[in-house]
C-alpha cells in the first residue's frame, strides 16, 4: 500500500528486516554494480510505445515485474577500440557524472543489453547509418556468443564492420540499488528509438514474455495493481508518458535531472519507514513484526 492505495510496487518481503539490520550495523552494504537499461520506444497511432520485458515467475528477484531491456556494465565495455560514433566519451562523461572509461562503459552496456535481450542493435556500418534486420541465424550466433562472455562488444562491432551509434541514445534517469539490498546496481536509464528495419523479439532467458505499451497505459496498468513494477520503472514511465512521440523523448532527455535516486530508510515508532526522495508515492510504511515475519510482495 502506497499512499492509502493499492498499486504493482513491487516489494521483497524480506526488506524490513534487512532495513533492520542496517539500523542496527549488523548489516554491511555492497559496492553497487554499474549497469544500463534502455527504454526503447516506437511511434503509434496512440503515441510512442515502449518495449518491455516480463520477468520469469520463477525468478527470485523481482519475479513476474515489469522491466526494460538492460543489465550489468562487462569489464570489457570500456575497451578504448571500440568502434564509436556521436557524442565523444568526454561528453558522455560529463553527461553521466563518471570517468570517460566508465561512460564509455555504461553506453556500451546500453547498446549490448539492447541487443542481446531485445534483438535490436543501435549501431551501424557508418556514423549515420543503422543496421537492417538481425534475426538471421548468424547474427543469433554472435548475440549468443555476447550473452556468453565469449565474445567481447568491441570484438563483435569490429567483426562486422560497425560502430557504436551512441548518439541514437538519450540518458534519462539514475537509480541505485538501496543499502539494504543484497544486490546492489548503480543504473542509468536510456531512451532510444526503434530503428527502421528492426524490430524486437523475446531474446531474454529471465523473460517469459514482452509487450509493446504506451506509457500511460503502463502506469494504468500498475495503478490497478494489475502490472507488477519496481519504483524505477514506474517512474520512468511516468516521466514518458508526456512525450508525443519518440524523438520528443530523445530531445527531452538533453534536459533530464541524472542526480542519482537512493532509497532511504528509518525505523520510527517501531515502524520501518521506506521513502525515494523526488518520488512520495513509493514511501512505505511497514509495521514492526517479528524478525523474518514481515509481509511482502505486491502492496
Amino acid at each position: 500500500m502506497a499512499n492509502g492505495r493499492a498499486n504493482g510496487q513491487w516489494y521483497p518481503p524480506e526488506w524490513p528486516d534487512r532495513i533492520r539490520a542496517l539500523a542496527a550495523g549488523t548489516l554491511t552494504p555492497v559496492a553497487p554494480r554499474r549497469a544500463a537499461t534502455v527504454m526503447l520506444l516506437k511511434d503509434t497511432a496512440a503515441g510512442p510505445a515502449v518495449h518491455m520485458l516480463r520477468r520469469r515467475t520463477s525468478m527470485a528477484f523481482a519475479g513476474g515485474a515489469y522491466a526494460y531491456p538492460g543489465g550489468g556494465v562487462d569489464p570489457r565495455d570500456d575497451a578504448r577500440d571500440i568502434g564509436w560514433a556521436g557524442p565523444a566519451r568526454a561528453w558522455w562523461a560529463r553527461r553521466l557524472g563518471v570517468d570517460e572509461s566508465g561512460a564509455q562503459a555504461i553506453v556500451c552496456a546500453a547498446v549490448r543489453e539492447t541487443y542481446e535481450e531485445a534483438g535490436v542493435l543501435l549501431a551501424g556500418p557508418t556514423a549515420h547509418s543503422v543496421v537492417g534486420d538481425t534475426t538471421g541465424a548468424d547474427w543469433e550466433a554472435d548475440r549468443v556468443a555476447l550473452v556468453a562472455r565469449e565474445l567481447s562488444f568491441a570484438e563483435f562491432l569490429d567483426r562486422r564492420g560497425l560502430v557504436l551509434r551512441s548518439d541514437l541514445l538519450g540518458a534519462w534517469a539514475r537509480w541505485i540499488t538501496p543499502a539494504f539490498e543484497a544486490r546492489r546496481y548503480d543504473t542509468w536509464f536510456f531512451v532510444a528509438a526503434l530503428p527502421e528495419g528492426q524490430r524486437t523479439r523475446n531474446a531474454s532467458t529471465e523473460a517469459d514474455r514482452t509487450v509493446w505499451i504506451t506509457p500511460g497505459e503502463a502506469a494504468a496498468g500498475y495503478d490497478r495493481g494489475e502490472l507488477l513494477m519496481m519504483p524505477p520503472t514506474i517512474a520512468t514511465l511516468r516521466g514518458l508518458t508526456a512525450c508525443a512521440t519518440a524523438a520528443d523523448a530523445l530531445a527531452g532527455a538533453a534536459d533530464r535531472d541524472l542526480t542519482p535516486v537512493l532509497a532511504e530508510a528509518r525505523l520510527a515508532d517501531g515502524e520501518v519507514v521506506l521513502s525515494w526522495p523526488g518520488h512520495e508515492e513509493f514511501t512505505k510504511r511497514v509495521p514492526g513484526a517479528p524478525s523474518g515475519s514481515a509481509s511482502g510482495g505486491s502492496v
